[in-house]
């Protein structure tokens, strides 16, 4: 359910703005997103984890909110963004 270190340095390497970027928006939406998956695949099997649904719950909000101020700040990243991660359909 969570993301390896690996995973984790190659979306911080695909998202980063600059070379000493590891927590700018698009990397923290970037990372959010892959949790996200990893939480959904995990609830086709265990469909009762009510728990864990509670924190994807907050997962998906945290990312909506730094979404919010992405598109607030900065339209282009923002679609950029989305569209690279494959939110919108």
């Amino acid at each position: 359910m969570s993301i390896s270190l690996e995973r984790k340095q190659e979306l911080i390497k695909k998202y980063k703005i600059n070379d000493s970027d590891t927590g700018s928006t698009e990397v923290q939406c970037a990372v959010l997103t892959e949790r996200i998956t990893n939480l959904t695949v995990h609830f086709k099997s265990n469909v009762k984890d009510f728990h864990s649904r509670r924190g994807l719950l907050l997962l998906v909000s945290r990312r909506r909110s730094l979404l919010d101020y992405l598109k607030r700040k900065d339209l282009g990243r923002y679609e950029a963004l989305i569209k690279s991660l494959g939110l919108r359909k």
